[in-house]
């Protein structure tokens, strides 16, 4: 029984030593670059987002070099998206754009981080019952409207470009309608020369959005309610005139859903390798 015990231990002791005890099996352990990047390749197209993400970071931290981990910190970033991590899609764009600022496909970087912005904000119940976007705390979509700025800025031409600026007037417009809602909030609580003044901010930054007509209506209430007979006649006239000339705008349609996903790197055949 003694003997029996004494080999079962010495068993155990080279299992220890050997490391099979006592680690966490890892079935990637000597796998090469393009294995890594391809299996995690796989479960980011098979939406194991958690799971691709872990593989991307083991590719990262093995093979911080190369083209496979610079695809792979850009991949990362979608997968942070599709995950629904925010923090963590931008803070990955935001390295990407950092280390490959000449990269020919920055401009996606800066293009998925105006996508999470834009969406940041939408939870589970408004997915299953739409709500007015323009009620929503604006600093998403501000930061969006930038990062969506800076894209068209800095790559004109890009393929993105023209999906990005239907975004921004998009945007506007619901940043617009949001100064109209603060006015409206201001008139409610009597701070009526609050109200005029963000109003008036509406009609000269937000020009061309449907909300300067709301304004100038928000606009002559708060004058009357100040006394200010002659400022609410000549803002009414301008109100009136542009009725009849039909010179307000409709609302901005919303964009599109897009379909974002790694076919962006398919010009560069990683995966056949």
């Amino acid at each position: 029984m003694r003997v029996a015990r004494l080999i079962f231990l010495i068993a155990i002791s080279s299992l220890l030593g050997c490391g099979i005890i006592g680690k966490e099996f890892d079935e990637t352990r000597g796998w090469s670059a393009a294995d890594l990047y391809n299996k995690a390749a796989r479960e980011l197209d098979s939406a194991n987002y958690k799971r691709a993400i872990e593989l991307y970071q083991k590719l990262e931290t093995r093979y911080p070099f190369g083209r496979y981990a610079m695809q792979g910190q850009l991949d990362v970033a979608y997968a942070h998206y599709k995950a629904e991590e925010p923090e963590q899609a931008i803070a990955a764009a935001d390295r990407f754009i950092k280390l490959y600022p000449q990269n020919a496909y920055v401009d996606y970087a800066y293009y998925l981080k105006g996508i999470v912005n834009y969406n940041r904000s939408v939870g589970f119940i408004d997915r299953l019952v739409p709500t007015d976007q323009s009620q929503r705390d604006p600093g998403s979509a501000l930061d969006a409207f930038e990062d969506f700025a800076e894209l068209v800025r800095r790559f004109p031409n890009s393929k993105y470009a023209a999906d990005a600026r239907q975004r921004m007037l998009y945007l506007r417009s619901n940043l617009a309608k949001n100064e109209v809602h603060v006015a409206r909030y201001y008139m409610k609580r009597g701070a009526y020369l609050a109200a005029a003044n963000r109003a008036q901010y509406v009609i000269e930054r937000f020009q061309r959005t449907s909300a300067v007509e709301d304004a100038l209506q928000v606009l002559i209430d708060a004058y009357e309610r100040l006394g200010k007979d002659d400022l609410a006649t000549d803002a009414r006239r301008v109100l009136d005139l542009n009725r009849r000339e039909g010179r307000f705008v409709d609302d901005s349609l919303p964009p599109d859903e897009i379909s974002l996903g790694r076919r962006i790197w398919e010009y560069l055949g990683m995966d056949e390798n």
